[in-house]
C-alpha cells in the first residue's frame, strides 16, 4: 500500500501537472467499492469546479476545488439530475459554502495518472475527469480498494483532516507524547493511524532501524532520549523517501506512471536472510500486529 512519500509524490506531480485546470466532466465506472460518495452527486459535484491545489493529507490525496459564482444555481433554478453524468454541471444550494474537496486514497492499488485523450484508457479505470487544457485525469485501481470522496468543508471553511498528527511536522515533545503510557510494540505504534497518519510498514521498519531500537520494545517504555531519535529518523526517512519518489515494491507509480527509488535504499525491509549494510548480522523477519516486519538483531536493541 502506497505510504506516506508515495502519496506525498503523487500529489505534488499531479498538482505540478494540472493546478488551475478546470474539470469540465467527468466520467465514474460502475463498480461502487470505489465510491464512498455515491458517483452521481461526485460527478454533479465536481463538473465545473477549478483545481486550486492537490496536497497531501496522511495517505490521502486532497483536491481542493473551487467553484465559480456562475456555477452556483439560484433556487429558481431546475434541477438537472436527469442529464448525463458527464455533462451535468453541479446544482449547489444556495447556503452550501462554495469550496468543495474531492479524497483520493490509493488504497493497495490505486494510481492517479495525467494522460492526454489519446492514450488508451487503461484496463480497471474507475474515474476520469476530462480536464480544460484537453487532458485527462485518470484513477486506475486494479484491486479497487481505493476509495473516492467528497468532503464539503463548513462555513468556517474547515477542510479535510486526517485521523493522527502529520510525522513531517510534529515535534520531537509532541511525538514522544504520543507514546506517553502505550502498552504496545512501538512498531505497532508507528503504524496507529490515529497516532501519525501516514507512517506504514516500510518506513515504520525503516525509521526504526535509524533510531537503533527494536520493533517489539513496549512504546511506553521507551526513553526520551531513544524517541528523539526515532522522531529524526523517522522524518529523515519521509524526507529522503519522497525526494528519492517513494518505494516501489509492488504497484506503485508517481502521476507520470514512472516508479520511485527509495527501495534502493532499504536498509532492512524486504531483506530478510541478507546482511546488515552497517554490521553484517543477517536481517530478521518477524510478525507484529499482523505485518511483516524487517530489523538488524544486533543494530537494534
Amino acid at each position: 500500500m502506497p505510504e506516506l512519500p508515495e502519496v506525498e509524490t503523487v500529489a505534488n506531480g499531479v498538482n505540478d501537472r494540472i493546478r488551475a485546470e478546470v474539470i469540465e466532466s467527468v466520467w465514474l465506472s460502475r463498480y461502487k467499492e470505489p465510491f464512498k460518495t455515491p458517483p452521481r452527486p461526485m460527478a454533479d459535484a465536481l463538473t465545473g469546479t477549478r483545481i486550486d491545489r492537490v496536497r497531501r493529507v496522511g495517505k490521502h490525496i486532497v483536491f481542493d476545488l473551487i467553484r465559480s459564482g456562475q456555477d452556483q444555481p439560484t433556487q429558481d433554478q431546475p434541477t438537472n439530475v436527469d442529464q448525463p453524468a458527464s455533462v451535468r454541471r453541479p446544482n449547489v444550494h444556495p447556503n452550501v459554502h462554495p469550496n468543495v474537496q474531492w479524497t483520493v486514497h490509493l488504497g493497495m492499488t490505486g494510481r492517479l495518472l495525467v494522460s492526454t485523450a489519446d492514450v488508451p484508457v487503461p484496463p480497471h479505470t474507475h474515474a476520469i475527469l476530462h480536464l480544460s487544457s484537453g487532458r485527462e485525469l485518470r484513477f486506475v485501481d486494479a484491486r479497487r480498494f481505493g476509495r473516492l470522496a467528497l468532503h464539503l468543508p463548513g462555513r468556517s471553511g474547515d477542510g479535510f483532516q486526517g485521523p493522527g498528527r502529520e510525522p513531517l511536522t510534529i515535534s520531537a515533545e509532541d511525538f514522544a507524547a504520543l507514546f506517553r503510557h502505550r502498552r504496545l510494540p512501538i512498531k505497532a505504534a508507528l503504524l496507529n493511524q490515529r497516532l501519525l497518519h501516514g507512517v506504514g510498514n516500510i518506513y515504520a521498519d525503516e525509521s526504526l532501524f535509524r533510531a537503533g531500537i527494536r520493533p517489539t520494545r513496549m512504546a511506553g517504555r521507551l526513553t526520551r532520549e531513544r524517541l528523539a531519535r526515532l522522531h529524526a529518523g523517522l522524518q529523515t526517512v519521509l524526507r529522503d523517501a519522497i525526494r528519492l519518489g517513494g518505494s516501489s515494491v509492488s504497484d506503485y507509480v508517481d502521476a507520470d506512471g514512472a516508479a520511485g527509488f527509495f527501495q534502493l535504499h532499504h536498509y532492512v525491509y524486504m531483506r530478510t536472510g541478507q546482511p546488515c549494510l552497517t554490521c553484517g548480522t543477517p536481517i530478521r523477519r518477524t510478525v507484529i500486529g499482523g505485518r511483516g516486519t524487517h530489523y538488524c538483531p544486533t543494530c537494534q536493541r
